[in-house]
């Protein structure tokens, strides 16, 4: 394989549309930060090739997806304020000095 493309940060900054552009036309594009790779850009299509994975982002999926222990830990703090409620309204003093 031949000189891989290499941006430098800066310039990777700078001209972000043309490395976006450059790697849907032709492959990955390395960062480097003083000379050294720090990053690789690629196209959205390569990255689902390579991992396989297919996704789309679905907000109320990922909320409605929630594991067993968040719902655990919801439960819990749905526990205590209705226990909180309970204690409500507090009086509260209000001191005045003198």
């Amino acid at each position: 394989m031949g000189q891989e493309p290499a941006w430098q940060v800066q310039d990777a900054k700078q001209r972000l549309s043309e490395l976006l552009r450059k790697a849907a036309a032709e492959g990955p594009q390395f960062v480097t930060r003083h000379g050294e790779e720090v990053a690789v850009v690629l196209d959205i299509s390569y990255y689902r090739q390579l991992t396989g994975v297919e996704f789309e982002l679905d907000f109320k999926a990922a909320l409605s997806g929630a594991r067993q222990d968040e719902d655990e830990l919801a439960d819990a703090l749905d526990e205590i304020v209705a226990q909180r409620r309970a204690d409500l309204p507090r009086e509260v003093e209000m001191g005045v000095d003198g």
